[in-house]
Protein backbone atom coordinates (compact mmCIF):
# COMPACT_ATOMS: atom_id res chain seq x y z
CA UNK A 1 0.00 0.00 0.00
CA UNK A 2 0.90 3.57 -0.49
CA UNK A 3 -0.02 6.30 1.21
CA UNK A 4 -0.96 9.43 -0.85
CA UNK A 5 -1.83 13.08 0.59
CA UNK A 6 -2.63 15.13 -2.17
CA UNK A 7 -5.30 18.45 -2.45
CA UNK A 8 -4.62 21.94 -4.33
CA UNK A 9 -1.14 23.78 -3.70
CA UNK A 10 -1.46 25.79 -0.24
CA UNK A 11 -4.94 23.59 1.23
CA UNK A 12 -2.92 21.80 3.84
CA UNK A 13 -0.58 18.39 2.24
CA UNK A 14 2.62 19.70 3.77
CA UNK A 15 0.53 19.85 7.33
CA UNK A 16 -1.03 16.25 6.78
CA UNK A 17 2.83 15.05 5.88
CA UNK A 18 4.18 16.47 9.63
CA UNK A 19 1.12 14.69 11.14
CA UNK A 20 1.78 11.33 9.58
CA UNK A 21 6.18 11.83 10.17
CA UNK A 22 5.06 12.75 13.45
CA UNK A 23 2.38 10.08 14.08
CA UNK A 24 5.26 7.36 13.12
CA UNK A 25 4.76 6.63 9.13
CA UNK A 26 7.91 6.68 7.31
CA UNK A 27 7.83 9.64 4.52
CA UNK A 28 8.56 9.65 0.77
CA UNK A 29 10.56 13.14 0.82
CA UNK A 30 13.98 14.71 0.09
CA UNK A 31 14.15 18.11 1.21
CA UNK A 32 15.18 19.93 -1.59
CA UNK A 33 12.00 22.51 -0.84
CA UNK A 34 13.46 24.18 2.63
CA UNK A 35 11.08 25.25 4.90
CA UNK A 36 10.49 29.34 4.32
CA UNK A 37 8.32 31.75 5.34
CA UNK A 38 5.38 30.51 3.58
CA UNK A 39 6.04 27.09 5.47
CA UNK A 40 7.61 27.22 8.21
CA UNK A 41 7.68 23.98 9.10
CA UNK A 42 8.61 22.31 5.64
CA UNK A 43 7.14 21.38 2.45
CA UNK A 44 7.52 17.80 2.88
CA UNK A 45 8.09 17.33 -1.32
CA UNK A 46 9.70 14.23 -3.31
CA UNK A 47 10.96 16.58 -6.37
CA UNK A 48 10.88 13.39 -8.89
CA UNK A 49 6.83 12.93 -7.90
CA UNK A 50 6.78 15.50 -10.82
CA UNK A 51 8.21 12.94 -13.40
CA UNK A 52 5.15 10.62 -12.68
CA UNK A 53 2.93 11.26 -15.93
CA UNK A 54 6.28 9.67 -17.74
CA UNK A 55 7.67 7.80 -15.09
CA UNK A 56 5.40 5.33 -13.56
CA UNK A 57 7.71 3.36 -12.26
CA UNK A 58 8.86 6.05 -9.83
CA UNK A 59 5.66 5.55 -7.50
CA UNK A 60 7.36 2.10 -6.59
CA UNK A 61 10.19 4.07 -4.15
CA UNK A 62 6.77 4.96 -1.84
CA UNK A 63 5.59 1.41 -1.01
CA UNK A 64 4.49 1.60 2.34
CA UNK A 65 5.54 4.93 2.56
CA UNK A 66 3.98 8.42 2.44
CA UNK A 67 4.18 10.50 -0.70
CA UNK A 68 3.03 13.79 -1.54
CA UNK A 69 1.27 13.84 -4.54
CA UNK A 70 -0.06 17.76 -6.36
CA UNK A 71 -3.46 17.39 -7.19
CA UNK A 72 -2.34 18.08 -10.64
CA UNK A 73 -0.77 14.40 -11.08
CA UNK A 74 -2.39 12.18 -8.80
CA UNK A 75 -4.63 10.84 -12.01
CA UNK A 76 -0.97 9.41 -13.14
CA UNK A 77 -1.16 6.91 -10.37
CA UNK A 78 -0.50 3.38 -11.97
CA UNK A 79 -3.17 1.17 -11.12
CA UNK A 80 -1.40 -1.47 -10.70
CA UNK A 81 -0.62 -0.62 -6.92
CA UNK A 82 -3.33 -0.04 -3.85
CA UNK A 83 -3.31 3.75 -3.02
CA UNK A 84 -4.70 5.44 0.06
CA UNK A 85 -5.33 8.89 -0.19
CA UNK A 86 -5.70 11.72 1.98
CA UNK A 87 -7.13 14.52 0.24
CA UNK A 88 -6.87 17.72 1.99
CA UNK A 89 -9.76 20.27 1.28
CA UNK A 90 -9.96 23.76 2.02
CA UNK A 91 -11.95 27.13 1.77
CA UNK A 92 -10.56 27.51 -2.18
CA UNK A 93 -11.03 31.52 -0.97
CA UNK A 94 -8.14 30.86 0.95
CA UNK A 95 -6.32 28.60 -1.19
CA UNK A 96 -6.17 31.19 -3.76
CA UNK A 97 -5.63 34.27 -0.91
CA UNK A 98 -2.61 31.80 0.31
CA UNK A 99 -1.06 31.16 -3.23
CA UNK A 100 -0.99 34.82 -3.61
CA UNK A 101 0.66 35.66 -0.82
CA UNK A 102 3.02 32.91 -1.45
CA UNK A 103 4.08 34.24 -5.50
CA UNK A 104 4.10 37.82 -3.90
CA UNK A 105 6.62 36.81 -1.30
CA UNK A 106 8.24 35.21 -4.08
CA UNK A 107 8.41 38.10 -6.46
CA UNK A 108 6.72 35.71 -9.40
CA UNK A 109 4.75 36.60 -12.07
CA UNK A 110 0.73 36.71 -10.62
CA UNK A 111 -1.28 33.76 -11.86
CA UNK A 112 -3.27 33.77 -15.37
CA UNK A 113 -6.33 33.99 -13.48
CA UNK A 114 -7.34 35.65 -10.19
CA UNK A 115 -10.35 36.43 -7.91
CA UNK A 116 -13.38 34.04 -9.15
CA UNK A 117 -11.69 33.02 -12.13
CA UNK A 118 -9.38 31.53 -10.17
CA UNK A 119 -11.53 30.29 -7.65
CA UNK A 120 -13.85 28.82 -10.65
CA UNK A 121 -10.85 27.49 -12.22
CA UNK A 122 -9.85 25.64 -8.75
CA UNK A 123 -13.64 24.52 -8.12
CA UNK A 124 -13.57 22.61 -11.10
CA UNK A 125 -10.43 21.28 -10.67
CA UNK A 126 -10.67 19.98 -7.68
CA UNK A 127 -14.16 18.30 -9.11
CA UNK A 128 -12.66 16.73 -11.76
CA UNK A 129 -9.57 15.25 -9.38
CA UNK A 130 -12.53 13.94 -6.71
CA UNK A 131 -14.89 12.27 -9.11
CA UNK A 132 -12.14 10.70 -10.95
CA UNK A 133 -10.81 9.54 -7.77
CA UNK A 134 -13.66 8.31 -6.69
CA UNK A 135 -14.20 5.64 -9.66
CA UNK A 136 -11.03 4.07 -9.60
CA UNK A 137 -10.56 0.67 -8.04
CA UNK A 138 -7.57 0.73 -6.66
CA UNK A 139 -7.83 4.30 -4.69
CA UNK A 140 -9.24 4.47 -1.11
CA UNK A 141 -10.00 8.22 -0.45
CA UNK A 142 -10.37 10.18 3.04
CA UNK A 143 -11.86 13.62 2.65
CA UNK A 144 -9.81 15.87 5.18
CA UNK A 145 -11.41 19.60 6.16
CA UNK A 146 -8.23 21.58 6.63
CA UNK A 147 -10.74 23.89 9.44
CA UNK A 148 -12.48 20.55 10.45
CA UNK A 149 -8.67 19.78 11.34
CA UNK A 150 -7.24 22.75 12.90
CA UNK A 151 -10.56 22.36 15.07
CA UNK A 152 -10.39 19.16 16.34
CA UNK A 153 -6.69 17.68 15.42
CA UNK A 154 -7.30 14.45 17.86
CA UNK A 155 -10.59 13.18 16.08
CA UNK A 156 -9.02 13.92 12.68
CA UNK A 157 -6.15 12.19 13.93
CA UNK A 158 -7.68 9.00 14.98
CA UNK A 159 -9.90 8.97 11.75
CA UNK A 160 -6.54 9.25 9.39
CA UNK A 161 -5.40 6.52 11.68
CA UNK A 162 -8.96 4.34 11.38
CA UNK A 163 -8.13 4.85 7.59
CA UNK A 164 -4.75 4.26 6.93
CA UNK A 165 -5.09 1.01 9.68
CA UNK A 166 -1.44 1.69 10.98
CA UNK A 167 -1.22 2.22 14.50
CA UNK A 168 -0.02 5.38 14.04
CA UNK A 169 0.52 7.68 17.68
CA UNK A 170 -2.69 9.63 17.62
CA UNK A 171 -1.62 12.50 20.20
CA UNK A 172 1.95 12.90 18.36
CA UNK A 173 -0.30 13.42 15.18
CA UNK A 174 -2.81 16.03 16.70
CA UNK A 175 0.24 17.88 18.36
CA UNK A 176 1.19 18.72 15.27
CA UNK A 177 -1.80 21.37 14.58
CA UNK A 178 -1.11 24.75 15.66
CA UNK A 179 -3.77 27.16 14.37
CA UNK A 180 -1.39 29.85 14.86
CA UNK A 181 -0.44 29.03 11.39
CA UNK A 182 -3.61 29.32 9.70
CA UNK A 183 -2.81 33.20 8.34
CA UNK A 184 -4.62 33.08 4.90
CA UNK A 185 -8.34 33.32 6.36
CA UNK A 186 -11.71 33.12 4.10
CA UNK A 187 -13.21 36.44 4.81
CA UNK A 188 -16.44 36.77 6.94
Amino acid sequence: MITVVSGVPRSGTSLMMQMLAAGGMELLTDGVRAADEDNLRGYFEWEPVKRLPRELELIAAAEGKAVKVVSALVWALPADREYRVIYMERPLEEVAASQAVMLGRRGAQAPALEGAALIAALRAHQHQVLAQLGQQAHIALCLVHYHRLLATPREEAQRIRDFLGLPLEVEAMAQQVEPSLHRQRRSE
